[in-house]
């Protein structure tokens, strides 16, 4: 803006002043030339000479003295009256600031701008990673500052004198050097590449056949349920296991070590039999060196059969056939041999290798010809193992002992087993505190092929995982942290990709729905979704599925992992859901009791008990909790409790039926009603039961009748050949040639379509 000096010097009154956004004062002392107030070449204010009453000379000066704060230098610069010329010139193109008063809000605005200013400023404040035995050059390094700027700041605020590149400096030092500068520290992690440097341990490479010694192979009995597995080892090492097992099954693992008359030892494996442990036995079937398949002579090949049949020639290990039971009536080996042929076990009396013992487990005959078969098939395979060096082993079953603590059952591998060794297995380490023998006797060391009991566990570790030794508790805790971190890291790069791929799906749906809307008035719009708001819970309510939500809890992690793979062939999630809300090993507590009793749950116990805690808990509120010993009937059990939160079906249970031989209408009141005559061709028709009238075979009406006449008179039934006049409670048209059917309703229970498979 150019101003016009001669406008100012003609003393206008201050409005016009005001408009060329120029401040006047008419100064008191001084009315002998004009004088300026200048700062960086904009006009700030001028005084001029004037002749104004006082009045108008004390407005002016308030005003201007008021606008001036903005101005740092308030003094006023007099100017001859030549001077204007220079400073009309020198202001020429200069835009002229203007200063008027503040508002409150403007006031409000700077504060804030300010206060967000001083905010940004602190956030943004930099940061430095530092770590002790830091040097004058790895700090200038990190600071992004050449040394002479560091070397003044160290000056400034310590007693540094010997200012070189490699000086190390203090952590007080540095401290005090990135205050002066204003910014603040973290420290810096020694180990920042442990994430990406593998820290996991592995097995030993293979060792020297030289150094291999002869170990007790690890047999693993298999076979369907009931066919005598238990009773076979029970035969074979003298005690009364099968006689400990709830409902004659077997629930969990159990590895032993049994010593033969010839002086041998066998390592068995006692696997379950029934479909629910699948997991377990093809995980022994992994460990195992040789499967007996114990086939029962009176029941041939079962499902079980052929599954145990199947993880062995996956595993590569070589199967001794027990044909069992031989001695009951009905029995027939010969069949059971020829049926096994139909799936690829070739016996040697048929020109394979796979050798067949017929026995009886309960009776004990034949067992020293077995025995032979497996100390025979071992000595041919020339199983050893290396008993130097660190352990190797895998975990046969988990559980958690009341008094003990975690246990792990382990068959040794590699090496030789003492107490004091640090041991890996998944994310759980353990140093070897005890352990114990398959009759409950402390031993001092395992060698390969012992099964052994080991306690000090810090967790329990999954049954099936490998078992390695570490040189130190300093090694074990790196290998856990390391394959924590791992398995965090896949599970989250699992989880990014499910929510992208649902943030994706949200997204599609939006536009599609944006799209779909875009034609629509805003108000129609509105109304549209507020009518879907208004419908959703009534939505929900109908659509809400019943649920059985369960907690379980077992003794050992084997049999809970085989309940969970039971639940998991519940496909019916449509009909009733199926929650399985936490799962454990170890007695029932109480907070078990609260999880269930906030989601209206079950608390499921397999071989377990519950504290006392949690059993006056579960009382009090009302809380499902059930024991059960045998897996197949629990799983029944929680088959009968989903069935039973199933709405009842209605059926249909038909009476009789009728055909309209002609329409006719009949005056009731003031007004005409339809009623058909008909014949009863099948059973009877009842007047209290329920109609519906079919043409063509669909349903045109259903419903009860509003009466039932044979020629006159009411009736309450009508028998087979009669005829009789059929009128409904509602206008119905009837034609010639319908169908009335007569029903009556029951209601049944529903039963959950869930096969368990035994």
């Amino acid at each position: 803006m150019i101003i016009k000096m001669e406008a100012v010097m003609q003393n206008r009154p201050l409005l016009l002043m005001k408009q060329a956004a120029i401040c006047a004062l008419w100064s008191r002392t001084s009315f002998s030339a004009p004088t300026l107030c200048v700062r960086s070449r904009r006009l700030i204010g001028c005084c001029l000479p004037s002749q104004m009453p006082q009045r108008h000379f004390a407005r002016a000066e308030k005003y201007c003295r008021s606008n001036l704060r903005y101005c740092h230098d308030r003094n006023l610069i007099p100017l001859a009256s030549s001077d204007w010329q220079s400073v009309t010139s020198c202001i020429q193109g200069e835009p002229v600031r203007r200063y008027s008063r503040e508002t409150s809000q403007r006031k409000l605005e700077r504060k804030l701008e300010k206060l967000e200013r001083r905010k940004k400023e602190k956030k943004e404040k930099k940061v430095i990673e530092i770590h002790e035995k830091m040097s004058i050059l790895e700090l200038s390094i990190a600071l992004d500052m050449d040394l002479d700027g560091v070397y003044e700041c160290l000056l400034m605020k310590t007693d540094v004198d010997d200012l070189k590149p490699t000086t190390v400096l203090k952590l007080e030092t540095i401290k005090e050097v990135l205050k002066l500068l204003g910014m603040t520290y973290r420290f810096a992690s020694l180990h920042k590449d442990d994430a990406k440097e593998n820290k996991d341990t592995v097995r030993r490479p293979p060792p020297d056949p030289s150094q291999l010694k002869p170990r007790p192979p690890v047999v693993t009995v298999m076979g369907h349920v009931d066919h005598g597995k238990t009773t076979l080892l029970d035969s074979l090492r003298k005690t009364s296991v099968a006689a400990g097992e709830a409902g004659g099954i077997t629930q969990h693992i159990g590895a032993f070590l049994v010593p033969l008359p010839m002086g041998q030892q066998i390592t068995f494996l006692d696997t379950p039999g029934h479909a629910a442990f699948s997991s377990m036995r093809e995980r022994g079937a992994n460990v195992t060196d040789i499967v007996i398949l114990v086939v029962a002579a009176d029941d041939g090949v079962m499902d079980q059969t052929r599954e145990s049949i199947k993880y062995a020639q996956n595993a590569g290990v070589p199967i001794i056939v027990a044909v069992n039971k031989c001695d009951k009536p009905g029995a027939d080996p010969d069949f059971t041999k020829r049926d096994l042929l139909g799936h690829g076990i070739q016996l040697e009396e048929f020109g394979g290798d796979v050798q067949a013992v017929e026995i009886s487990a309960l009776k004990g005959t034949n067992l020293n010809a077995l025995s032979e078969s497996v100390v025979v098939l071992a000595e041919l395979m020339e199983l050893g193992g290396d008993p130097n060096g660190l352990v190797e082993a895998t975990v046969i079953e988990s559980r958690v002992d009341k008094g003990k603590g975690p246990i792990a059952t382990a068959i040794i591998q590699r090496g030789t087993l003492k107490r004091g060794c640090i041991l890996v297995s998944g994310t759980a380490q353990c140093r070897v505190r005890a352990m114990f023998n398959e009759r409950g006797q402390q031993v001092q060391k395992a060698e390969p092929g012992i099964p052994v009991e080991v306690i000090g566990w810090k967790k329990v570790p999954s049954a099936g995982d490998l078992i390695l030794e570490v040189e130190s508790e300093k090694r074990a805790k790196e290998v856990v942290r390391w394959r924590e971190e791992t398995a965090k890291s896949k599970k989250l790069e699992v989880e990014s990709v499910i929510i992208r791929g649902r943030a994706a799906e949200h997204q599609r749906a939006y536009k599609e729905r944006k799209q779909a809307n875009s034609l629509l008035h805003w108000k129609v719009l509105r109304a549209q979704r507020a009518a879907e708001r208004l419908a959703r819970p009534k939505e929900n309510i109908k659509s809400d599925n019943p649920e059985v939500n369960l907690v379980i809890k077992g003794d050992v992690d084997g049999s809970v992992e085989a309940i969970l793979d039971a639940l998991a062939t519940y496909d019916s999630q449509q009909q009733c859901k199926l929650e399985v809300l936490s799962y454990g090993v170890g007695i029932i507590s109480d907070k078990d009791v609260e999880l269930a009793d906030t989601f209206s749950g079950i608390v499921i116990g397999f071989n377990v008990t519950a504290s006392p805690e949690a059993e006056a808990l579960a009382g009090d509120r009302g809380v499902p909790m059930k024991m059960h010993s045998v897996i197949y009937r629990m799983l029944d059990d929680i088959k009968d409790e989903l069935s039973s939160k199933l709405p009842p079906k209605e059926e249909h249970d038909i009476q009789g039926e009728a055909t309209v031989i002609q329409n006719f209408n009949i005056s009731v009141g003031r007004r005409k009603v339809a009623v058909a005559g008909c014949r009863v061709n099948q059973g009877s028709l009842h007047a209290n039961k329920m109609f519906k009238l079919l043409r063509n075979d669909d349903v045109i009406h259903q419903g009860s009748l509003a009466s039932l006449k044979h020629l006159k008179d009411d009736v309450n039934t009508v028998q087979k050949g009669m005829e009789c006049g059929v009128r409904f409670q509602q206008q119905v048209e009837f034609h010639a040639g319908d169908t009335i059917i007569c029903y009556d309703i029951r209601h049944i229970q529903q039963t959950i379509d869930w096969q368990l498979g035994f």
